[in-house]
């Protein structure tokens, strides 16, 4: 529940993480290819906080290659509506608060503050629309991206404030 809000990725991509993916010493999450909407590699940077909460989580799942392994499921991954769930738990119905959700929060939130869309879509993991600018343009946005995600880490009281 801490990460969801904090990272913004899709919810199966979440649910789906691999230790094997993230390297802590360097702060950063590679989603593969093949778990990704649009088949393309994503570097999630995790800022300082996001990095606390897996070294916390690593001695509780690390027997597991899932970083959230399900309960019910002998060797796979919590289940995708496990956050949703979760939510409701909290009190946040459907049209109120979902996993997915997230993204579209932090997507409006670092766009009032200001934050350069093209770095905030790459975050995002979204495909460049213009198909004259997605030929040419290949960039990652990583400096600005790690700049923005240590931002939005160090945010306090994320979830409150959209209640």
């Amino acid at each position: 529940m801490k990460l969801a809000p904090m990272l913004f990725v899709r919810p199966g991509e979440l649910h789906r993480a691999e230790w094997s993916e993230i390297d802590l010493d360097k702060a950063e999450w590679r989603i593969p290819a093949a778990k990704m909407k649009g088949r393309i590699m994503h570097i999630v940077p995790l800022a300082k906080q996001a990095v606390r909460i897996l070294m916390e989580l690593r001695p509780l799942t690390d027997r597991s290659p899932w970083v959230f392994p399900g309960v019910r499921t002998n060797g796979e991954p919590m289940s995708e509506n496990t956050v949703n769930a979760a939510l409701r738990r909290l009190g946040y119905d459907r049209s109120t608060l979902t996993a997915h959700g997230f993204r579209g929060m932090a997507s409006t939130m670092l766009h009032e503050q200001g934050w350069a869309s093209d770095v905030i879509e790459r975050q995002l993991s979204h495909a460049e629309r213009n198909s004259v600018k997605a030929a040419y343009n290949h960039a990652e946005h990583l400096p600005a991206r790690r700049k923005m995600m240590q931002a939005w880490g160090g945010l306090p009281g994320q979830v409150a404030q959209w209640r």
